[in-house]
């Protein structure tokens, strides 16, 4: 049986290769730890990667734990991703039906189009696609429409842990004309 010391190395390792974020049950379970164990140990490596000197962090994201950089390094990291491979993109059109659902949820295709004022159908398919959003039921109207809402993929391509985090409006305003201006 590993020592503490080896446990956190190992748990670093599995956060640091899965690409989506983990829960603590996920980690119990596939390392069969006591779950307070893995809490203390995910703390603990927490607590490590709090130094200036480190350039990425454990972080609590869509309910589950995934090391990722730190925001002070996001532009660098940004800048020399960019010049690996290009980047995905989504549409202005995407971006605002995207906006729509993550404001709104859960949301028809019919109040998407209201907000928007243009057809929204194929949009969506492509946000499903993306598996940025979901399929959320059915609206309990005339009709049935379903009801789309985002999904974890959302939470993690945004780093957001919960839906709480989105910027208000107006932040969301000031992001914008940030991104144009790029």
């Amino acid at each position: 049986m590993p020592d503490s010391t080896e446990r956190r190395a190992i748990l670093e390792a599995i956060l640091y290769v899965t690409e989506d974020p983990l829960s603590l049950e996920q980690l119990a379970a596939g390392l069969e730890w006591p779950k307070e164990e893995v809490q203390r140990l995910i703390e603990e490596l927490t607590a490590a990667y709090q130094q200036a000197d480190r350039g990425v962090e454990v972080r609590a994201i869509a309910g589950g734990y995934k090391i990722s950089t730190k925001p002070e390094h996001h532009d660098a990291v940004r800048q020399f991703v960019k010049t690996l491979k290009p980047p995905l993109k989504l549409s202005i059109p995407a971006l605002e039906t995207l906006a729509v659902v993550a404001y709104r949820q859960p949301v028809t295709v019919p109040e998407i189009q209201q907000v928007r004022g243009v057809n929204a159908a194929g949009v969506i398919h492509t946000l499903i696609d993306r598996r940025l959003v979901t399929t959320a039921g059915r609206k309990h109207v005339l009709g049935r429409p379903i009801l789309y809402r985002t999904t974890r993929e959302f939470l993690v391509q945004f780093g957001l842990n919960d839906l709480s985090e989105l910027p208000t409006l107006k932040e969301f305003a000031e992001l914008s004309r940030a991104a144009l201006a790029e």
